[in-house]
């Protein structure tokens, strides 16, 4: 896998403008705050982002993966403002769970999700190497 920051755009600060990989696909469903029980868990964005994260980081290694074959990210977010006023600490969770790489990433504000209480959705894909 290959991360490309062209020095022609901007630095980029929790994503990379490219990623590159050969390998097997591993296509990942949106994936929200939920426990087993269907419900969704968490007070407030960092940790419906840290629940919906590790669903979906659950998900990619049932498939055979890891954080780090990652290739891109969307993350659909329903509150932006608290979103952003969060960002450090939703970094923080970023790095605990997935480490100091980023894949090519888009944040997406959006006016509700599935479940009425979710705050935060992830939808990814990720490329298997080896």
């Amino acid at each position: 896998m290959e991360r490309i920051n062209p020095p022609e755009l901007a630095r980029p600060s929790g994503f990379s403008h490219v990623v590159t990989a050969e390998g097997r696909f591993v296509f990942l469903a949106g994936q929200t705050a939920l426990d087993v029980d269907n419900r969704i868990v968490g007070e407030d964005v960092v940790a419906q982002f840290e629940r919906a994260l590790g669903n979906l980081l659950t998900a990619l290694r049932a498939a055979g993966g890891e954080p780090s074959d990652l290739c891109s990210l969307t993350v659909y977010i329903v509150d932006m403002d608290d979103y952003r006023a969060h960002a450090r600490e939703i970094g923080r969770v970023w790095k605990r769970l997935v480490g100091t790489e980023y894949p090519a990433m888009a944040g997406i504000g959006v006016s509700r999700l599935w479940d009425v209480e979710a705050l935060v959705e992830v939808q990814g894909f990720a490329v298997i190497s080896r």
